[in-house]
């Protein structure tokens, strides 16, 4: 494949360094799309894997816009476990509904089984209500019941952009013990910048930003960091208000709540830069008069600033980027003796054992509620 590339590269470097996918101005090449045709209709299963593999969600979504359409169901096909659903939700609607249709439903349940609650809800909401029902009845019960709740909620509301991924734990914990259970739960959500103190009903008592976690020693109660005024937002709360409050109070991540209070989800910075961008894309379609008045471009530009690292915060604000950025994989490593992430020191007790809320699916909060 690509024998135009003029660039010596070894063997066994990444196939996307042997084969760059853009130029020089980050267009797609020609040459790229090609060899991936090629591949495709010899049916180079391998091949597909190993740079289905190595592309961003965002880049698979180019490079499916770019396959004609004949061959973009079969790149799916042939790349199979490997191949990332939510790259579909990078593509036009109706070339997502397009490939959606003809794929198997068990394939289909199989990528959305790979997803983040929000990603899978975004993608079974461009179908129609039967499309949707094939989809969900081949997924387990728990996970079915969890994606109809979310689907259940108004269009364009928090409830459906939120995910269920988030950690709970109770407020008269220490330090160590919330870093230990972490540490001890094998699925975290894949990033998270805070942890929330709930009571045994789940009801919201409060935010733990990473970085007040990561600054403490491991005997520290959590009430002591506990942040019982930390901006939250309602399931049924429209998605352009949530995108203007990340805007104005420069958020990364803000917690979802139900009308009794109780905790249900998170939203993240990048949940809200896609609500922003479809909300600018529909205001450009739509004619000048009917233009909203909103200003998508500045709260963009407010919550990009924000993710820029800690020169860009405000004072007094946290920093929420580098936690957030290390997400899970910070938990599952052990440093140092009695410090605020050690694992070996002082204080280290077992953490409740792991429990989902009845609620939730298997892929929603982690509770250290026995």
């Amino acid at each position: 494949m690509a024998d135009d590339v003029d660039v010596a590269h070894s063997a066994d470097a990444p196939v996307l360094e042997r084969l760059p996918m853009r130029d020089e101005n980050g267009e797609i090449r020609r040459e790229f799309v090609e060899d991936i045709s090629r591949a495709i209709r010899v049916a180079d299963a391998a091949s597909l894997r190993a740079i289905v593999a190595e592309l961003h969600e965002a880049d698979l979504g180019d490079l499916i816009a770019a396959l004609e359409p004949e061959d973009r169901v079969s790149l799916v096909e042939l790349t199979g476990a490997d191949f990332d659903f939510s790259a579909l939700n990078e593509v036009d609607d109706s070339v997502r509904e397009e490939i959606l249709e003809e794929l198997e439903p068990e394939t289909v349940a199989e990528g959305v089984r790979e997803l983040e609650s929000d990603d899978a809800v975004e993608l079974l909401e461009s179908l129609d209500e039967e499309d949707q029902e094939e989809i969900l009845e081949k997924l387990p019960p728990l996970e079915r019941d969890a994606l109809e709740r979310s689907l259940l909620y108004p269009e364009n509301s928090a409830g459906r952009r939120m995910q269920t991924e988030f950690i709970a734990v109770p407020p008269d914990w220490t330090v160590g013990q919330a870093i230990d259970y972490m540490r001890d739960t094998p699925d975290l959500p894949d990033r998270f910048y805070e942890i929330y103190a709930v009571d045994k009903a789940r009801h919201w008592q409060g935010a733990v930003s990473l970085d007040a976690l990561l600054r403490s020693r491991r005997p520290v109660p959590l009430a002591d960091l506990i942040d019982e005024d930390r901006r939250r937002v309602s399931v049924l709360d429209d998605q352009e208000e949530v995108a203007r409050l990340f805007g104005k109070y420069n958020l990364v991540a803000a917690p979802v709540v139900d009308t009794t209070d109780r905790l249900v989800g998170v939203i993240t910075i990048d949940d809200v830069v896609d609500v922003i961008e479809e909300e600018a894309d529909e205001d450009l379609k739509a004619p000048e008069g009917a233009r909203r008045r909103h200003q998508p471009r500045r709260i963009i530009r407010q919550c990009l600033d924000h993710r820029q690292g800690p020169l860009q915060l405000a004072p007094g604000q946290s920093c929420h980027r580098l936690s957030g950025v290390l997400g899970a994989g910070l938990f599952r490593r052990s440093t140092g003796k009695d410090g605020g992430v050690g694992g070996a020191g002082a204080d280290r007790r077992q953490p409740g054992r792991q429990c989902r809320d009845p609620d939730h699916d298997s892929r929603g909060a982690r509770s250290g509620y026995p």
